[in-house]
C-alpha cells in the first residue's frame, strides 16, 4: 500500500483578519494615487484646524479692532506680529476668522451630504426596488430637479427659504439628492438578479431586509465616492451662496462671506480676497483629489492587477 499524502483543510480566515485584509488592499490601492495621499493630508490637517480653532486662532473672529484697520500680513511693510495674516476692514483678524471658517466648511460639508445620502439612498432604493410606476415617478421627479443648474435651484430653493446658513444648507441637500438616488437606483438594479439576493428572497426576507440588509452594503462603493466629490460641491455651493448673500450672514467667519464683505476692497487689500480664496481653493481640491483615490480604491475595474 501507498501512503496517501494528509490532505490540509483550507485555512478559514476569521472576520477580524478578512477586515484586516480588505483595509489593507483598499489602502494598497489608495496609496498608488499620490495625489489622493496628498489630499487626504491637507484633508487631516483642516479637519484638525476646525477641531483646535479655539486653541489656533490667536484672536476672536468677530472682534474688531478700529485702531488696526486693513492691516496688512506680518511680511509686509506696515505689517504686524499680532495680525499675521492681516485684518479685514473692520479689524478683525484674518488667521483667526480662516480657521474658524474651517469649522464652518466641515459642518456644511459634513450635513449637506448626510442629508442628501440618506434621501437619496431610500429613494433610489424604493425606485430600483419596486421598479414599475414608482421607479418612473421618481425618476421623473429626479429629471425635473437635475434639469436646472445646481446653484441656480439652490439660489431659488434659499430665495423661497430665505437666506441664512441653515436654509442653504438644505437648499444644497436638496440639489444633490437626485445623484445619490440615481446612483443607488442603478447599482440596485445591477444586483437585484443576484444569486444571493434570490437566495434570501427563497429564505424568506422581507422587502425591507432585502433593501437594506441584503442589497444595500453591497452598494455602498460608489456611494461612498460621490459622499467625497458631493462634499467639495457642497462647501463651494455654500461658499458662492454666502458670496451672493443667501447663506451664511455677517459676520459669521464663513470664507464666502468673507469674500463678499472683501470684494470692495480688493484693489488696495489684496489679502482680504486672497487668503480666504485659497482657503476654498485648497480645501476643494483636496477633497476631490482623495475623492479620486477612493474611487480607484473602490472600484475593481480600475484596480490594476
Amino acid at each position: 500500500m501507498t501512503d496517501t499524502p494528509p490532505t490540509t483543510a483550507p485555512v478559514r480566515l476569521s472576520d477580524a483578519a478578512i477586515r484586516r485584509r480588505m483595509l489593507a488592499e483598499f489602502w494598497f490601492y489608495f496609496s498608488q494615487n499620490r495625489g489622493a495621499v496628498v489630499g487626504l493630508c491637507v484633508f487631516v490637517i483642516l479637519v484638525a484646524v476646525a477641531v483646535f480653532a479655539s486653541i489656533i486662532a490667536p484672536h476672536d473672529p468677530t472682534a474688531q479692532n478700529r485702531e488696526a484697520l486693513l492691516v496688512p500680513p506680518f511680511w509686509q511693510e506696515g505689517g504686524s506680529a499680532a495680525y499675521l495674516l492681516g485684518t479685514d476692514a473692520v479689524g478683525r483678524d484674518m488667521l483667526s476668522r480662516l480657521v474658524f471658517g474651517a469649522q464652518y466648511s466641515l459642518f456644511i460639508g459634513i450635513v449637506v451630504v448626510s442629508i442628501a445620502l440618506v434621501g437619496g439612498i431610500v429613494i433610489g432604493l424604493l425606485a430600483g426596488f419596486f421598479g414599475g410606476w414608482v421607479d418612473s415617478v421618481i425618476m421623473r421627479v429626479m429629471d425635473v430637479i437635475l434639469a436646472f443648474p445646481s446653484l441656480l435651484l439652490a439660489l431659488v430653493l434659499v430665495a423661497v427659504l430665505g437666506p441664512g446658513l441653515t436654509n442653504a444648507m438644505i437648499a444644497i441637500a436638496i440639489v444633490y439628492q437626485p445623484h445619490f438616488a440615481r446612483l443607488t437606483r442603478a447599482a440596485v438594479m445591477s444586483e437585484m438578479q443576484r444569486e444571493y439576493v434570490i437566495a434570501a428572497r427563497v429564505a424568506g426576507a422581507g422587502n425591507l431586509r432585502l433593501m437594506f440588509k441584503t442589497i444595500l452594503p453591497n452598494c455602498l462603493a460608489p456611494l461612498i465616492v460621490q459622499a467625497t466629490l458631493s462634499f467639495s460641491s457642497a462647501v463651494l455651493d455654500s461658499a458662492a451662496l454666502g458670496f451672493l448673500g443667501m447663506g451664511a450672514q455677517p459676520p459669521s467667519p464663513e470664507w464666502g462671506t468673507m469674500l463678499a464683505e472683501a470684494r470692495e476692497f480688493i484693489l488696495r487689500a489684496w489679502w482680504v480676497v486672497t487668503f480666504p480664496g485659497l482657503a476654498i481653493l485648497i480645501s476643494v481640491l483636496a477633497i476631490n483629489l482623495m475623492g479620486d483615490g477612493l474611487r480607484d480604491a473602490l472600484d475593481p475595474k480600475l484596480k490594476r492587477s
